[in-house]
């Protein structure tokens, strides 16, 4: 059976038909209000973007899901987990305050942030799932306590998962770091050629795994967790993992505890992914890359991995923008063409929706109705 994805395109020629109009109309139309019973606590599961980064949702919009929820009995709140590596979120109050640089004030939200697991990243609870990596899972326990939840994502590129949308966002969002060490375990990137020393993965590992060698990085095989960050964190594109098979079982990971997220909250649990601003790399990277195609719309859904191949789908079918890394790439700037792969040519983003469907998070059969 079809999941249904709802979904409104970008064009407005009046204020009914704005975009905050349409995210709320979009809330109605898809019959999340069906999700949220009198007094229910609401997690709003949201990334607040890392300092120095401009692509993640505009707080505009998340300002209309609150008020929605309000309208309808719950009381919501914006929430999201610590993370790893040395950033500006690596702790809840450092997290708050980037949050609240970043334009998520209740004075614009109309609602609280709550830092899901805790000030240092303790606080969770163990799900079990029984699947193939994992038997139980780390959940962040504000996520897990919270009686509905509103996922909502921006859809972008990921230099490991290939993409981040809804599943990516399940997954090492409502994880702490624990939870995200055990996702990450098999990817141990390597230093290659061109570094400049510019010492930005030595502040930023969140072991202390990297040092100067002979005026180059060097990670520590003995001491790395295989986090990934310092691929993330590399501007110059130095750091890379060491592809191979082991890169199917990071995504398999990653899919499976999306799974122990969303098994906490069947049946109150839906997603919004907007797919605008169409970057390279997550919104964890201090800056934010040019989008590498035109902005689409947004998506609505009860079914994750719907969502993400419905979201998977559109951006594949642009063509890609000019003078953007996708152009660099040399490849994916014609419709039909990958542009994750063209991208990350070694990631398996396509391996979230596939073990997605087998393992039950969703299907990959959808149905997109394009709303007027």
């Amino acid at each position: 059976m079809k999941s249904k994805v709802y979904f409104y395109n970008l064009r407005a020629n009046k204020a009914s038909s704005s975009l905050p109009s349409k995210v709320a109309r979009i809330f109605d139309v898809a019959g999340f209000k069906n999700i949220i019973d009198k007094n229910d606590l609401v997690a709003i599961k949201i990334h607040f973007g890392e300092k120095g980064n401009n692509a993640y949702i505009n707080p505009i919009y998340v300002r209309k899901v609150v008020d929605k929820i309000k309208s309808y009995g719950g009381k919501p709140f914006l929430t999201d987990t610590n993370t790893l590596y040395k950033g500006s979120r690596s702790n809840a109050v450092d997290h708050l305050v980037t949050a609240i640089e970043n334009g998520f004030a209740y004075a614009v939200v109309n609602a609280p942030i709550i830092i899901a697991d805790g000030i240092l990243s303790k606080d969770s609870v163990e799900v079990k799932i029984d699947k193939k990596h994992f038997d139980t899972v780390k959940i962040a326990s504000n996520i897990f306590f919270a009686n509905s939840m509103i996922v909502m994502s921006h859809f972008k590129g990921h230099e490991l998962a290939g993409f981040g949308g809804a599943i990516k966002n399940l997954a090492m969002g409502c994880a702490p770091a624990a939870g995200k060490q055990q996702q990450h375990s098999t990817v141990q990137p390597i230093v290659g050629k061109g570094c400049t020393a510019c010492q930005m993965c030595i502040r930023n590992c969140p072991v202390n795994a990297i040092s100067l060698v002979n005026g180059s990085a060097y990670i520590d095989p003995s001491i790395c967790i295989g986090c990934g960050e310092c691929v993330s964190i590399c501007q110059y594109g130095v750091i890379k993992p060491q592809w191979g098979t082991d890169m199917d079982a990071f995504v398999e990971r990653m899919t499976e505890y999306a799974y122990g997220a969303y098994s906490t909250k069947k049946g109150k649990i839906a997603f919004i992914n907007f797919v605008m601003n169409v970057t390279p790399l997550c919104d964890c990277t201090p800056w934010s890359d040019a989008p590498i195609v035109p902005d689409i719309g947004i998506l609505a859904s009860f079914d994750p991995v719907a969502i993400d191949q419905a979201s998977y789908d559109l951006v594949n079918q642009q063509f890609g923008h000019k003078g953007t890394a996708l152009e660099e790439a040399g490849y994916g700037m014609n419709p039909g063409e990958d542009k994750f792969k063209a991208l990350h040519p070694e990631t398996k983003g396509e391996l979230q929706l596939k073990y997605g469907e087998e393992i039950g998070l969703g299907t990959r059969d959808y149905e997109l109705i394009e709303l007027k």
